[in-house]
Parts: C-alpha cells; sequence; structure tokens
C-alpha cells in the first residue's frame, strides 16, 4: 500500500505574477479554501497518511499556514464559532501528517524529490503536482489501485488536442492493458506535432520507486541547469523498471496560470 506522499511547493509562481511576488500561490482561495487542501484532501481520501512538503523560504508562509495554533485557540477562547473550531482541526489533522523539506535554489523537480530522501521508507510513493487539480474523482486512490494490482511505478495521463503536443510532456505507448492503462516505453518532453509519439500527456501524479533517489543523486544536470524528475524516470525506464500511464476519469484543472487559476474557481464553484 502507498502510505507517503510528497508535494514540490518551492516553485516560484511565475505565472501567477503578482499576486505570487508576497503571497504562495498554493495558499490562493479556489472558491474559499486554499489550493492546497484540494491536495491535501484527496491525498488523506486515498490513504495517505504521511506527506512531506518541499517548500523555500519565501514559502514559509505554507508552514506558518499550519503552525498558527495560538493564534486559533485565542479566537477559540472568545468565541465558540462552530466553523472555526471545525477549521482549527482540520488544520491540526493536516499538520500531524505534514513534514517540511527546503528547496532554496530553484534547481528542478527530480532536485526537489532528492530533498526528501530521509523521510520516504517505503518502497514506493505518491508524488503529487499542486498546479494540478483533479475534481470529481480521487486520481491519486485509482493510481493506487493499479500500483496494488500491477505492483509498478504509475503516472497519471490525459488525452491532448494533438496540436498542443508541444506544451507537454508526451508518453511513447508500449503494450495495451486495457482502456486506461498502457505500458510507457518513454516520455518526449516538448515534442513537435510531427515528432509526439501520441498525444497522451503527462499529468502531475505520480507513484515513483523508492530507488529513484539512486538515480537522481548521480544524475547531472539537464535542460536549465536543473535536475529533471523526467530524466530518471527515463533512465529507469531503460533499465526495465515498469511504469504504467493511467488515464483517469477525474476533471483536470490547471490553476497554475492566472487563467487557469480563474477557470478553475469558477468550475469548482459549479460543481
Amino acid at each position: 500500500m502507498i502510505k507517503q506522499a510528497i508535494i514540490p511547493l518551492a516553485g516560484l509562481g511565475t505565472r501567477l505574477l503578482p499576486l505570487t511576488s508576497i503571497f504562495a500561490k498554493e495558499l490562493l482561495p479556489i472558491n474559499g479554501k486554499p489550493g492546497i487542501e484540494y491536495i491535501l484532501d484527496e491525498c488523506a481520501d486515498a490513504g495517505i497518511k504521511k506527506i512531506v512538503f518541499i517548500i523555500s523560504k519565501k514559502k514559509q508562509m505554507i508552514k506558518d499556514y499550519f503552525y498558527k495554533d495560538s493564534f486559533y485557540q485565542k479566537i477559540i477562547k472568545k468565541k465558540k464559532d462552530p466553523r472555526i473550531i471545525k477549521e482549527y482541526k482540520k488544520i491540526l489533522k493536516f499538520k500531524k501528517m505534514i513534514k517540511f523539506v527546503y528547496q532554496n535554489k530553484p534547481l528542478g523537480t527530480g532536485d526537489a524529490v532528492l530533498k526528501t530522501k530521509k523521510f520516504i521508507t517505503d518502497d514506493f510513493f505518491l508524488m503529487l503536482l499542486p498546479d494540478d487539480l483533479i475534481i470529481k474523482k480521487n486520481c491519486s486512490k485509482s493510481m493506487i489501485n493499479i500500483h496494488n494490482r500491477y505492483k509498478s511505478s504509475v503516472m497519471a495521463s490525459i488525452n491532448v488536442p494533438k496540436k498542443t503536443v508541444s506544451r507537454w510532456g508526451i508518453y511513447k505507448l508500449g503494450k495495451k492493458i486495457n482502456k486506461n492503462n498502457y505500458v510507457i516505453k518513454d516520455v518526449i518532453e516538448k515534442p513537435t506535432i510531427s515528432t509526439a509519439p501520441s498525444n497522451k500527456a503527462v499529468i502531475g501524479r505520480y507513484i515513483l520507486p523508492r530507488k529513484i533517489f539512486s538515480k537522481l543523486l548521480n544524475q547531472k544536470p539537464g535542460k536549465g541547469g536543473e535536475i529533471h524528475i523526467t530524466d530518471a524516470i527515463q533512465s529507469l525506464i531503460k533499465n526495465n523498471e515498469k511504469f504504467i500511464a493511467h488515464n483517469f476519469t477525474g476533471k483536470y484543472l490547471d490553476c497554475g496560470s492566472m487563467s487557469g487559476y480563474i477557470k478553475s474557481t469558477l468550475e469548482i464553484a459549479k460543481s
């Protein structure tokens, strides 16, 4: 069973400037609730017990959000507001699940993952990218079900229009397991329309093997001088590590850009 998860949160959030010049994008409200709480709810509902947040010193407010006990206690002491008490209990529940590590230089998602090595003790773990919200169905839960069945790594997949493939990581697929699951032969970062091996794109939900840490430790920086998680995944696939692309059935929302953030808010308000 998958019981541990990591969530990279140290990104600068430049697509949401100027808001993110002073505010962590993951705490921005989506229909009255911080975006990060949708990710935490997904984890809890999927049976995750321990979560590692990768933040930076600039994102210290994320940690503060879960550690304002005295503030809540003073408010609750003055007025026994049921809504505030409920919110405080929820934050206390999340606080018990979360540990924090720091990535103070933007050296890529692979580097962020490597920061969590000492906390990950199981053979496989879940990684969620917070810009990608998936509503209506719990994507993490369905991926864990696939992992339990095939004992392999799993990555979320979505069909995208062929004309947009250059914006995504695109799967090169092998054997079809069933209508929603395929063996992954490779992942191609932002291919051209003519070179894209499929129209199935990578979405920010991954079940990864603990052995990926040894790959990341020895990995040289790639494009932009960063350590890319995709490079480590490609290396594992070449070493015959089985990865499955899972076409999930929930609704995907990109809340990492200003237009996507607004659309996400409107979509969640409707649902």
